[in-house]
């Protein structure tokens, strides 16, 4: 029995769970982040494309932070989506990271897919002339591939799990952080309510409950189906 066996998948999520809490605020946890803000910027970016739009450039900041600034033909629902799918389409891809590392034998080809689409965002980043940003999305798409190539399944269904949690989870803290805790400060949803006439800090608490739902799903999911293999 070894620890690529299904009886320890349990377990591994456990300790990456655990590692996560421990470390949240360390520079363990710190490039995840940020590849967090990747999927959250990269989902404006993808929501406008899909409304006939196109992304110009994107930011990440040191401060965990960032912009993708597009262009697209103004309406209600094009903006109303694309101002959506910042944190909702992070929470989405983070959900669908963990759920691939839990059902796929071939974990290292997820990374590979991954660190791909992370080096063509890494262009869009480096049209904003931020050298910070640029470094760190080209550079965690360089080490996604240089994983793929010298690192065993055993590393990548941690990595793609660790990557799932850490995004799932970040969703949920920056939500509150940023549009219940924090209101009016220009977030996204300072832009919904500017649309629909709603308050900001109500567009955040749907948005946290959508968050926490999905992430009870998803865990559900994982343990159910984890406990089905071994």
């Amino acid at each position: 029995m070894t620890l690529t066996d299904k009886k320890y998948q349990s377990i591994h999520l456990i300790i990456l769970i655990t590692v996560v809490i421990l470390f949240w605020n360390t520079l363990l946890v710190y490039p995840i982040k940020l590849f967090v803000v990747m999927l959250h910027e990269m989902s404006h970016g993808l929501m406008a494309i899909a409304f006939g739009g196109q992304i110009i450039e994107i930011q990440i900041s040191k401060q965990i932070g960032g912009y993708c600034l597009y262009s697209i033909t103004p309406s209600f629902w094009s903006s109303f989506m694309t101002g959506s799918a910042g944190y909702l389409g992070s929470l989405f891809w983070g959900a669908l990271i963990l759920i691939l590392a839990v059902k796929s034998e071939k974990d290292k080809y997820i990374t590979l897919v991954i660190g791909m689409i992370l080096l063509a965002l890494s262009y869009f980043v480096m049209q904003s002339g931020e050298f910070f940003g640029t470094t760190m999305t080209f550079g965690l798409g360089l080490f996604m591939l240089i994983a793929f190539k010298y690192f065993g399944n055993f590393f990548h269904d941690l990595w793609l799990k660790f990557l799932g949690i850490i995004s799932c989870a970040y969703v949920i803290l920056d939500i509150k952080g940023d549009l219940i805790d924090n209101s009016n400060i220009g977030s996204d949803a300072d832009a919904i309510a500017v649309l629909t006439g709603l308050p900001s800090a109500f567009i955040g608490i749907v948005w946290m409950c959508i968050a926490l739902i999905t992430m009870f799903i998803v865990l559900r999911y994982v343990y159910k189906k984890q406990n089905t293999n071994i």
